[in-house]
């Protein structure tokens, strides 16, 4: 089936003092998935004006954006809308203030599983592998992080 829309999408690169990426596991439309924090562009927004808005309403933190890390380069056809392909922007950015939410350490440890739920937590970029993501787009930017 052939595609009619595109469907953009930011997301953020915290990595911190230590090495340490930040990873969004989230339970949706009955998906388990492991991906960058950041969701979709919303109609009038800008990109770093919608990834400080998606940090902000899943993270409850302002973020700084330090610069443009990637935006997808090959054809990706959306997981969950059969008529769209995805284009997908990443930023690399740092918090403003001491985040105030709970790391996880286990991939997938929601405090209740239910549509929407959410969890973030830390892995040692060295230790990052290209599977641990759900989604193509998110692995070709773990790739490109090692290098």
């Amino acid at each position: 089936m052939s595609v009619s829309r595109f469907i953009i999408r930011v997301y953020g690169i915290w990595i911190d003092e230590n090495e340490n990426v930040l990873l969004s596991d989230e339970f949706f439309r009955n998906t388990y998935m492991t991906k960058f924090p950041g969701g979709g562009l919303e109609l009038g927004e800008g990109t770093i004006d919608g990834l400080k808005r998606e940090w902000r309403e899943e993270l409850g933190i302002e973020i700084e954006v330090l610069g443009h890390f990637y935006t997808t380069d090959f054809f990706q056809k959306s997981a969950f809308h059969t008529d769209a392909q995805i284009m997908s922007i990443y930023y690399l950015v740092s918090p403003v203030e001491t985040p105030d939410i709970e790391f996880k350490t286990q991939s997938m440890d929601f405090d209740g599983l239910e549509e929407g739920a959410e969890a973030f937590r830390k892995v040692s970029l060295s230790l990052l592998k290209e599977e641990d993501m759900t989604f193509p787009i998110d692995k070709k930017v773990v790739q490109l992080l090692h290098k």
